[in-house]
């Protein structure tokens, strides 16, 4: 495998490209001179990212698609191939978020949620697969999380979706080492995007001060989460970026998902009470 992607003169498709990591992936992948397909299902935001990639030079194209719906991600390579004729890099980026405790969460949000962080994944892979593989040198990047190091009360989807996410990746780039294409897994920490602000809360009970106490609680859980988000998301798309170019196998991003990794693997049953106390109880 080459020991440097050149991102000069790359096709580059990225999900999730209206705003937060993928907006300001997007406008480090055009500074670097790829042409970019970008995908989103809002239609405004990845219109306005798209125009600041072109006005930076870049070859843009878009497609509004929402990533729960299987048949229109297998018409995706066709775009491709008749807009560029060709993919060197794959990055899902595209996430949603679920609070709450597990006995709190109807499955139907449980799926839905599964469907946009780990089967879209998986089919996006699927996919494109054969033109990545035609390519000499060639990558996929999938976003995992910091909570696919660690798996914290509360987060039992999200958790769940993104351990997969890992999993998945780490299991597909041993099957493709020793070949064109390599695949990267991606931790980010606390990046401050709108992740938190648009998560899905539980459903409320039917009982109105029940109701009121748990929408009180869902306030008080996404303000306290929103302060653990500090990291800009160009930051974390620098470092990003610069993994790919250097095809690193993993990417953590942050001092918060380092330390994370760091703790878990020394401490793989008790990692969360040492992370509570060292964090002084504000997670």
């Amino acid at each position: 495998m080459a020991q440097k992607l050149q991102l000069a003169g790359a096709v580059v498709l990225l999900t999730g490209a209206a705003s937060g990591i993928g907006a300001a992936l997007a406008q480090g992948l055009a500074a670097k001179g790829c042409s970019l397909l970008l995908v989103d299902r809002d239609a405004a935001g990845l219109e306005a990212v798209a125009g600041k990639a072109r006005a930076a030079g870049a070859a843009v194209e878009t497609r509004v698609l929402d990533l729960t719906d299987a048949e229109a991600i297998q018409k995706l390579p066709d775009w491709a191939e008749a807009r560029f004729g060709r993919l060197d890099v794959l990055i899902n980026n595209a996430g949603v978020a679920l609070g709450g405790r597990f006995d709190e969460t109807h499955l139907d949000d449980f799926e839905w949620l599964m469907d946009i962080n780990l089967r879209a994944v998986v089919r996006m892979c699927h996919a494109f697969l054969p033109m990545l593989r035609a390519r000499p040198a060639a990558q996929i990047v999938n976003l995992s999380s910091l909570f696919g190091l660690i798996a914290p009360p509360g987060q039992v989807a999200y958790a769940t979706s993104k351990f997969a996410v890992r999993g998945f990746t780490e299991a597909l780039r041993h099957e493709y080492a020793g070949t064109g294409l390599g695949v990267t897994v991606v931790h980010p920490g606390g990046v401050a995007t709108a992740i938190a602000r648009s998560a899905r809360s539980p459903r409320p009970p039917t009982d109105p001060e029940a109701a009121e106490r748990a929408r009180v609680e869902d306030e008080k859980a996404r303000a306290a989460f929103g302060k653990l988000l500090t990291l800009s998301p160009e930051e974390a798309a620098a470092t990003i970026i610069q993994g790919i170019e250097r095809r690193q196998p993993r990417i953590l991003i942050g001092k918060d998902a380092r330390s994370a990794a760091l703790i878990q693997r020394l401490m793989p049953v008790g990692y969360w009470k040492t992370i509570v106390r060292l964090s002084g109880g504000k997670v």
